[in-house]
């Protein structure tokens, strides 16, 4: 049984195969700016580590209360998480129930695997369309959060609409691949 994190020594994780020049192109672009992304959002988690510390040490130490740190690290929770989903996703890391994959033929496997693409494909272009809207709505609207801090809303919308329509372009990706007969290594059956 597979966890999506047994790779093979000879291909690096994420690395898509596919027989379309054009889908291979997309690919490697798509793995570049997945790279830059994780470099970024590791980065931002450890900020949002030494936003937290300061935070306590400030109200336990010297009794003063900061009223920015918990939506800053909020934000970059929100912005981490969302901006990651297609890199994971290249990996094939997501959570996914594989009772099937063991006791399937390989060909209905790849068949149910490509099914599943799609599925996601249509359901995270959704997600993302609406991600874009709240943007829109929060950008045009000035919106901010309630607090007294109120920094503003179109951030966090913003992150997650950036990180859901990745998150379907990489999926979209691997629809296209496992159609046209490529072969997707890292992490995929």
């Amino acid at each position: 049984m597979s966890h999506g994190f047994e790779f093979e020594p000879s291909a690096a994780p994420g690395t898509l195969m596919p027989k379309n020049s054009a889908l291979a192109v997309l690919a490697r672009l798509l793995n570049w700016v997945n790279r830059i992304v994780l470099a970024l959002s590791m980065l931002a988690l450890v900020l949002t580590s030494c936003v937290l510390t300061y935070s306590v040490v400030t109200r336990y130490f010297l009794k003063v209360a900061t009223d920015w740190q918990d939506e800053a690290a909020v934000f970059m929770l929100v912005g981490a998480t969302f901006m990651c989903t297609a890199y994971v996703q290249s990996l094939r890391g997501h959570v996914g129930i594989e009772a099937l994959a063991s006791i399937l033929p390989a060909r209905v496997n790849r068949v149910r695997l490509i099914a599943v693409d799609i599925a996601s494909t249509l359901f995270c272009s959704f997600f993302s369309w609406k991600s874009w809207t709240l943007f829109h709505e929060a950008w045009s609207e000035g919106q901010t959060t309630s607090s007294s801090f109120a920094p503003p809303l179109w951030i966090p919308y913003g992150m997650m609409a950036v990180g859901m329509s990745m998150l379907a372009m990489q999926l979209f990706l691997q629809s296209a691949i496992g159609l046209s007969g490529g072969e997707v290594k890292g992490g995929n059956k």
